[in-house]
């Protein structure tokens, strides 16, 4: 039979919870519960305060009220008969409800004293034989008593007899009082406990929508803006305020976002015909010029090769545009992995001053993709691994159950962390101050996650500063139903 949890839900998630302390959820619950605790101790201080003084004021009632009938007691027995048999009288008729008294001569002859249980222990007698006792009831620690005590003189017809001395044992009603204390206390530190529980999840209700509207900014990117929508029902009035512009925003930024990109491809399709047009005249005067100098030469083969850079960084724009409108068809086919590496690997050798390895599977590798545009996906990941590596690369073909899995590893400079998340944003570059310049617009990688998302797989990339890099494609496994359903 499995185990019952006996822990209340919302402290278990109370536990789970890692609340950072600078967050608005701590800030607030740690000032409503501060202020609780004030609340709460300021009114467990008040009624312990209280109880305590009903208990003195109690006490201290009953021997003012003895202390005061005491002479007139003493004076009416002592008519008939003498003064010693008046205090005797006297004190055995006042001796109730736990009060001792006894009667003392200016020079510390004992005239009387309770008897029983009220008798005055002798240590008490000795105590305040040598010390004045307060002449208003107060209470005093004696030992581990504590007792009700005060001291008047006693005149009786006018003459001074001794001093009379009233106390009264509130042991046992001072333990009951700080045993009330103390559960006070406990009682207020539980009502903190739970106060700050209900404060902190209420808190956290109430900051969902905020935590959701920052889930979906952190999560959205510009080909979902249009769909980031925040869809809040019962939140207060400011967020949902913040929720609505949040979701004109959005709305905006998607427009804003289809307004360039359309505008990205239509300059790039007007500017590579023109730009085609300038390099092939600027080719033919290369060829044809042989009375150049050579700086001429030399102009125009650099400007050969800008115009060159200009045309195929507008054919990767116009690639990507037409990626974003859906425009970019695919010509899906069984493509064996095997010989299209072994393809790439033979071109990209040409210009790699270190060896480039694979390897592969004994067996055939077929995925289902367009040959033609993974082999641009591995071409620019392999020229990438060449420009920012100065070690050998290495490309590894795997394969899965459902998936096509090439690795294209180096051992060059890495990527930090910071940088990974964005590589593959266009026109994003991960230069430091340590890292050379390096040529490329910052397109490739975006072209080619475009690519391979348009092949249904998708990439990925693990790296570390100095240790090098691997980008992974992951394609579709061809089975012979594939290319029917495409």
């Amino acid at each position: 039979m499995p185990r019952q949890n006996l822990v209340p839900k919302p402290i278990r998630n109370l536990f789970r919870l890692r609340i950072s302390p600078t967050s608005l959820q701590f800030r607030l619950t740690l000032e409503l519960v501060t202020l609780s605790a004030i609340g709460v101790s300021a009114v467990a201080f008040w009624a312990g305060w209280q109880m305590e003084q009903n208990l003195v004021t109690s006490h201290k009632q009953l021997l003012e009220y003895v202390a005061m009938r005491f002479p007139e007691q003493v004076e009416m027995y002592s008519e008939a008969k003498t003064v010693e048999v008046g205090l005797e009288r006297t004190i055995d008729k006042l001796s109730t409800s736990g009060v001792s008294i006894w009667v003392q001569e200016p020079d510390g002859k004992i005239l009387g004293k309770s008897s029983g249980i009220n008798q005055p222990s002798p240590n008490l007698l000795n105590a305040f034989t040598q010390t004045a006792a307060p002449v208003k009831p107060t209470i005093v620690q004696f030992g581990d008593r504590y007792l009700v005590l005060c001291g008047n003189p006693l005149n009786v017809n006018g003459k001074l007899v001794g001093k009379v001395y009233l106390s009264q044992d509130v042991t046992s009603d001072r333990h009951q009082l700080t045993t009330g204390i103390n559960r006070l206390i406990a009682i207020g530190i539980l009502a903190i406990f739970l106060l700050t529980i209900a404060i902190s999840q209420r808190i956290r209700k109430t900051l969902q929508p905020l935590g959701q509207m920052s889930q979906i900014a952190s999560n959205v990117s510009a080909d979902d803006l249009g769909a980031a929508q925040l869809e809040l029902q019962q939140a207060p009035d400011e967020v949902l305020g913040l929720a609505t512009a949040f979701n004109e925003m959005t709305v905006r930024l998607s427009g804003a976002w289809e307004q360039q990109r359309q505008f990205v491809g239509n300059v790039s399709h007007e500017l590579r015909t023109p730009l085609s047009v300038v390099l092939g005249y600027l080719q033919s005067l290369l060829r044809r010029g042989d009375n150049l100098s050579t700086h001429q030469q030399h102009a125009l083969e650099t400007a050969i090769a800008e115009t060159d850079r200009t045309i195929r960084m507008l054919q990767d724009l116009l690639d990507l545009a037409r990626a974003d409108s859906g425009n970019l068809h695919f010509r899906h086919s069984p493509v064996v992995l095997n010989t299209l590496i072994a393809e790439v690997v033979e071109m990209s050798q040409k210009v790699s001053k270190y060896p480039i390895s694979v390897s592969t599977t004994s067996d055939d590798v077929v995925a289902l993709a367009d040959q033609d545009r993974l082999m641009q996906v591995l071409i620019n990941l392999v020229d990438n691994a060449i420009k920012y590596s100065n070690s050998p690369i290495e490309l590894i073909l795997e394969q899965t159950a459902d998936w096509a899995i090439v690795h294209v590893q180096d051992r060059g400079i890495g990527i930090a962390l910071e940088h990974q998340n964005r590589i593959f944003e266009r026109f994003y570059r991960a230069e430091g101050s340590s890292t050379r310049s390096r040529d490329g617009t910052g397109l490739g990688l975006a072209i080619s996650k475009s690519l391979i998302e348009g092949m249904n797989g998708k990439i990925t990339l693990r790296s570390k500063p100095n240790e090098g890099s691997i980008f992974t494609i992951s394609l579709p496994i061809w089975k012979p139903s594939s290319v029917s359903n495409q």
